[in-house]
Formats: structure tokens, C-alpha cells, sequence
């Protein structure tokens, strides 16, 4: 594949050229750079890409994208802003893919996961090709704009109908998806994380509700029951569609599944928690916004596979449960220990194994002890992702929120951790592991070391028979 550079900066505003030049290849990355790749100088918080600059042309850049003229000789195009210009130059390398496409992008601080997929599920049982892109599928929630939009062009010549992806605040903030036309966004709620990245609850509000600029989404889906909804619908200069709760109607929680009908028709949910209803619920409504009938929806739903780390039980054969789950917010964490409360019978008791992860937002952490030590009988307080912190430097502002003590374990280790909380269930409890979901290695220090909390989980009940 190669274009033009003048073709690719046509649309650009105060974009100024030195030359021309065939492009093969736009990118960000200097270990990817291949001859003839136009190598984008972004400016970042720790590095500025300007500086690398001689050895991507060595390594046979043909040209760059600049914030300021380098002593180079290859063709350079200067703009404002290169993380601005990025995406539609990525987009215009790649025919605008985005185009050929009904890309639904979901945000919001949880559900994203589960709902891209159920709407991945629900398209696919309607007989429509559709891809899904999110947590699941990369090292990056949401992709940079090179790799999106290569992305996006895979699904569009694989002869895919639609996309639904996650999109988070951070990418919104770093322009991943300009350049990106948007069929649906889709609002799930909004609560507490990423202050460390945004600063405030206000800035994270508009980081998300960017995504819903009329310049970029012809239709948006909002939950009316999230407490930001009237403060984004007061924004909005397209369409918006409201799902509610109450949409599920006659809805029945069971400990791993719901049961209710959505426009008349029955649905059955292999996913637990009155959460992910509210996620079936965001699923559904952006799937008949794109012209898949009610009956349909509620069959793909129906259809529809357990989302991996997202309410997953673990092994099915004891009399006390094991779940593990993403949760990795206050909210998050709270809406998972509130279905496990409702799942439980009789005397059977609520167990948590989480913590919290380092280098990210601190003041939720406080905030995830008390929501812990609340709503569950017995809390283990253990590592997630510790990165560069001190794990227990972590565990103490996790600590210092919890309400009640006596029902506090701290165990540093976290496969200890998850030994001691399946060790400590009783018949008809529900043991919680908490923040990693589908993640397979553990973040310590600069290492990424193999750890999966369902493995773990696994070998322990293998140990107490």
C-alpha cells in the first residue's frame, strides 16, 4: 500500500509540506519504522519523537510529521499538533475505513468490555459480520491511531458490516480516534477513575463526552440512569436514544444469569449482576439502532458466551463459588459485591480478594477499601499491578478505608491471597477475586510476570477438593 504525502495532509488545516513523496507505511512507533514509512514526531510526556527523528531516516523513514522543521533531508510536513493530525493522516493512508463501516464506540468507566462484546454476539447472531475491538483484543484499550486504523481497514476488507470498540477517556485526550466516523457512541456511565491522568471529575466528563461531537457520531445511546446522563444529553447535537433499567422487564437475578424481556421478547443472560443487564441493556439498544430487530436482539443476547474476567465463575462442581471479575473501581467493585450479596443464600457469606494498582489513581483507593470491607464479610487485601509502588505502601491507603477491621486479611502475595480466601469459604459462600479479569501477567517493578487469577483460582479449589 503506498499514497501520496500531499494526499494524505490534504485535509490538514495550516498544514505547511518541504516536498513530496510515495508513503508506504504511517507510524508512531520508531521500532516499526519500514523504508519509505512517514515517521509521526509526537510529542509526548517523556519523550518528543523530534529527537529520534535521525535515527528513524537512517533506519529509511522517507518522511515525517513535525511540529517544527528538522535538518533533514526528507520531505516534512509541519503542523500545530502531531497527535492531532495523526489519526485523519492514519485514516487517509488507509481510505478511511471508518467509512465502510458502522463503528459503535462505547465509553464510560465500566461496562465497556462487556457490552462491545455482547453487541459483537448480538450483530453476529443477527447474520451480520462485525468485529470487536477493546481490552481483549490488544496490549491498548483503545489503539493509536496508526494501529486503529489499520484496524479498522483488516475488519472493513475482511467484509465486516460493523465495529464495536471500547474508547476511553485517555485515548479521547490523546486524539487516538480523530479521524474515526462513528455510526453510535454509546454512554455507560461515569464514576471515579483516571484522576491521576484527568485531575478532576469535570475534565474526565469532557474527555468522554467528546466522543459525542456532532463532527464525529451521528447518533448517540445514553443510560438515563447514570447521574451524567442529563449533563451529557444537555450537551448533545445529535440524536440520542435513552435506555433505562427498566427496560428489562419482570427481570430476574439469578447468582449466574438474568432473565427478562426486552420489547416483548425473552431473554436469557449468562452473565451475572444487575450490571451487566445494565450493559445487555446499552448492547441491545445500539444493536436496533443499527436495524437489527427487537426478536433478534433478544436471541443474540440469549446467544451470547460468558465474557471472559467479567463475572466468570470458576470451575462449577463446589458447593461455594468462585468468581472472577474485572472491577477495578469503587463502582465497579460495589455493583460486583452487591450480585454477589444478592446471589448468596441463607447463611452463605461474601468474600473479596482485590487491591489496587500503582502508578494510577490514588484517591480511589481509600474508596475501594470501604466499599470492600461494606459490602463483603471478609475482605484479603492483596497486590494488583503494584508497577513502581511499594505494595504495601498501596495495601495501606487501600486499608485505611476499610470500615470494619476485624473482617480485614492482608496477604501482600497475591496467589497466597486467593489460597487464603478459597481456603476460607464455607458451603454457599461466593468468593470474589477482584481487578485483573482476563489479565495474564502481574505488573511488578518494569516486569510483566505470568499471573492469572483464574489459573490460581483453579489450583487452589483443586487443592481444597
Amino acid at each position: 500500500m503506498t499514497a501520496r504525502l500531499t494526499s494524505l495532509v490534504a485535509d490538514l488545516e495550516a498544514a505547511e509540506l518541504s516536498g513530496d513523496v510515495d508513503v508506504t507505511q504511517v507510524t508512531m512507533d520508531s521500532a516499526t519504522v519500514t523504508p519509505g514509512a512517514l515517521y509521526c514526531c509526537v510529542v509526548g510526556r517523556h519523550v518528543d519523537a523530534h529527537d529520534l527523528a535521525d535515527e528513524v531516516v537512517a533506519a529509511g523513514a522517507g518522511s515525517l510529521l513535525v511540529e517544527r522543521w528538522l535538518a533533514l533531508d526528507v520531505p516534512q510536513v509541519r503542523v500545530p499538533s502531531v497527535r492531532r493530525a495523526l489519526g485523519p493522516v492514519a485514516a487517509a493512508f488507509h481510505g478511511h475505513p471508518s467509512r465502510r463501516l458502522s463503528v459503535v464506540g462505547v465509553t464510560g468507566t465500566n461496562g465497556k468490555t462487556t457490552t462491545t462484546q455482547l453487541l459483537g454476539a448480538t450483530l453476529r447472531g443477527a447474520g451480520r459480520r462485525a468485529g470487536v475491538l477493546g481490552t481483549l483484543s490488544g496490549a491498548r484499550t483503545t489503539p493509536e491511531a496508526p494501529e486503529l486504523q489499520a484496524r479498522l481497514a483488516e475488519f472493513a476488507a475482511d467484509g465486516c458490516e460493523a465495529v464495536a470498540m471500547e474508547v476511553t477517556s485517555i485515548a479521547m485526550d490523546q486524539h487516538r480516534v480523530d479521524g474515526v466516523e462513528f455510526a453510535i457512541g454509546v454512554w455507560t456511565n461515569l464514576t471515579q477513575d483516571h484522576l491521576d491522568y484527568h485531575g478532576d471529575m469535570g475534565s474526565y466528563f469532557a474527555a468522554k463526552a467528546a466522543l459525542f461531537s456532532g463532527y464525529r457520531c451521528r447518533k448517540a445511546v445514553v443510560n438515563g440512569d447514570d447521574e451524567w446522563s442529563g449533563r451529557l444529553l444537555d450537551r448533545l447535537d445529535i440524536p440520542a436514544v435513552i435506555y433505562r433499567s427498566t427496560d428489562a422487564e419482570g427481570l430476574e437475578l439469578g447468582p449466574f444469569g438474568s432473565r427478562f424481556s426486552w420489547r416483548g421478547w425473552p431473554v436469557e443472560l449468562a452473565l451475572g449482576g444487575a450490571h451487566n443487564v445494565a450493559n445487555a441493556l446499552a448492547a441491545a439498544t445500539a444493536a436496533e439502532a443499527l436495524g437489527v430487530s427487537a426478536r433478534q436482539v433478544a436471541a443474540g443476547l440469549t446467544a451470547a458466551p460468558v465474557v471472559p474476567g467479567r463475572w466468570e465463575r470458576i470451575v462449577d462442581d463446589h458447593p461455594f463459588a468462585v468468581i472472577v471479575d474485572y472491577a477495578h473501581t469503587p463502582d465497579g467493585l460495589s455493583h460486583v459485591l452487591q450480585a454477589a450479596r444478592q446471589s448468596v443464600a441463607g447463611a452463605g457469606r461474601v468474600l473479596v480478594v482485590f487491591g489496587c494498582g500503582g502508578d494510577r489513581d490514588r484517591a480511589k483507593r481509600p474508596l475501594m477499601g470501604e466499599v470492600a470491607s461494606r459490602l463483603a464479610d471478609v475482605v484479603v487485601l492483596t497486590t494488583d499491578n503494584p508497577r513502581s509502588e511499594d505494595p504495601l505502601a498501596i495495601i495501606g491507603e487501600a486499608a485505611a478505608g476499610a470500615g470494619r477491621r476485624e473482617a480485614l486479611i492482608i496477604e501482600p502475595e497475591r496467589e497466597r491471597a486467593i489460597r487464603r480466601a478459597v481456603g476460607e469459604a464455607h458451603p454457599g459462600d461466593i468468593v470474589v477475586i477482584a481487578g485483573k479479569g482476563h489479565e495474564t501477567g502481574q505488573v511488578i517493578g518494569s516486569e510483566v510476570l505470568p499471573f492469572d487469577d483464574r489459573e490460581v483460582a483453579r489450583r487452589a479449589l483443586a487443592e481444597v477438593g
